[in-house]
């Protein structure tokens, strides 16, 4: 009687055990020559999920929570994709040195993973970007059905609820690279008028572009409907002589998916800036629109700021900044002339191929009634570079060190997010241009001859 009321307990939990789920994937694993001393793990939609720590002799092991899908692991150098999934225990060996060659998985979720690795060496295979998009249509089409039909016939073997979703995957990446044939091939044999033949395939014709499931689980996927969103925004703009973003937001509220409309929302929510003149006109829309709420927010913030940086307000202002010819200099020293100013910094190689082009107009107003400025957010660390730039290149005009790089509060009053950016501020310190032409673009004298300057 003993033994069998043994045996039942022993039954229940057993199956106990095995009925109960497990949110978890166990990585861990060896990597030779580490490059650095964590991995960074992230989901789909490019977001951290982990920062795993490496020990000195290279080993890791840690446990990601709640997966099922494609993820990408980077040791700060290189990255390489993965598919987790609750209950795997996956074991990776690698050498840092041979990144994607050396990959080997073991454990369960192997055989998925080590498809994985292998696909990106099948792709790599297959040639370049430059190299298959230089090629001519025939020969480019045959590449990526080769290409395609190699990595469906690697899934043999592969548990069939993966098979299923990499059929899908493979079929999206194919559809990603061949609508980009086009602009691509142009680019890249130099022939900007080039045009597919009538013949060319439509692989957007029938595609289901309101999948949300996918476009939550397939990153390329969600490029492809963002690239038909814009391509389909920009021609309605065109044909309807409307601007793109009256006929973008039209576009996403004849979206049948919220989750989709409100991702789309949120990629437009970029562009309420100080650069888009028709930034209000966005701002509302998305408002509208957008369920939310956190967008929506910090949209309303961005917005609230662009308000105080249109023309005619008063200008926020920068105080004492280093003078690279001695003592300091503060906005309201030069009130009285207008101030043309460059933000920029040493390492910043679009600003650099401005400075030709910025030395000329000031040659040519440097007696008139304007001051050219330019405020250099280069860190302390690189404050003798900066002093030496000046000298290479001869720099004219003030120039100026933000106190606080990127931080300095005239920069995140400005709400500068990239450089070279440019600035115009009247006599009296109110602003003419937040957002003002570069000194290589025609509109920068047009605009000045506007101003009488």
């Amino acid at each position: 009687m003993k033994k069998l009321l043994f045996g039942i307990l022993i039954t229940l939990i057993v199956s106990c055990n095995k009925s109960k789920h497990v949110n978890y994937t166990l990585f861990t694993g060896t990597i030779k020559n580490a490059n650095s001393k964590s991995l960074t793990i992230k989901n789909s939609s490019n977001e951290i999920v982990r920062e795993i720590k490496v020990s000195e002799n290279g080993t890791f092991s840690d446990t990601i929570f709640n997966t099922n899908g494609y993820y990408k692991f980077s040791d700060g150098k290189e990255s390489s994709s993965m598919f987790l999934k609750d209950g795997y225990d996956l074991r990776l060996n690698m050498d840092a040195k041979e990144f994607d060659e050396s990959i080997i998985y073991n454990g369960k979720g192997s055989d998925v993973n080590n498809f994985i690795a292998q696909k990106f060496l099948i792709k790599e295979k297959t040639g370049t970007t430059p190299e298959l998009y230089s090629l001519n249509e025939e020969a480019y089409l045959a590449k990526m059905d080769e290409q395609k039909n190699t990595l469906e016939k690697s899934l043999a073997n592969l548990p069939p609820d993966f098979v299923e979703q990499e059929k899908a995957n493979i079929k999206y990446e194919y559809i990603d690279h061949v609508i980009k044939y086009q602009p691509a091939h142009g680019y890249f044999t130099k022939n900007k008028n080039f045009k597919v033949s009538e013949s060319f395939p439509n692989v957007l014709k029938g595609l289901d572009l309101n999948n949300e499931e996918h476009y939550k689980l397939f990153n390329t996927y969600k490029g492809i409907v963002g690239y038909n969103f814009s391509t389909s925004a920009r021609e309605k703009s065109e044909k309807e002589n409307i601007s793109f973003e009256t006929a973008a937001l039209q576009l996403i509220k004849e979206s049948k998916s919220k989750v989709i409309s409100n991702n789309l929302l949120a990629n437009l929510s970029r562009q309420v800036s100080v650069s888009n003149p028709n930034a209000e006109e966005l701002y509302n829309g998305i408002i509208e629109l957008s369920t939310d709420e956190t967008l929506k927010e910090q949209l309303t913030k961005q917005f609230n700021k662009i308000q105080k940086l249109t023309k005619g307000k008063i200008s926020p202002i920068f105080v004492d900044y280093e003078n690279n010819t001695g003592g300091a200099t503060s906005l309201t020293d030069l009130k009285g002339k207008y101030v043309y100013i460059d933000i920029w910094a040493t390492w910043c190689q679009p600003c650099k191929a401005e400075i030709p082009f910025l030395k000329e107009v000031e040659k040519k107003y440097h007696d008139k009634n304007i001051e050219f400025v330019s405020i250099s957010i280069d860190t302390e660390k690189d404050h003798d570079a900066w002093k030496q730039m000046i000298r290479d290149k001869q720099l004219t005009g003030v120039q100026l060190m933000a106190d606080n790089n990127w931080n300095s509060k005239f920069i995140t009053e400005y709400g500068v997010q990239g450089i070279p950016h440019f600035i115009l501020i009247d006599p009296s310190g109110k602003i003419v241009s937040s957002y003002a032409p570069r000194p290589s673009d025609k509109k920068l004298i047009e605009l000045f001859d506007e101003l009488k300057i």
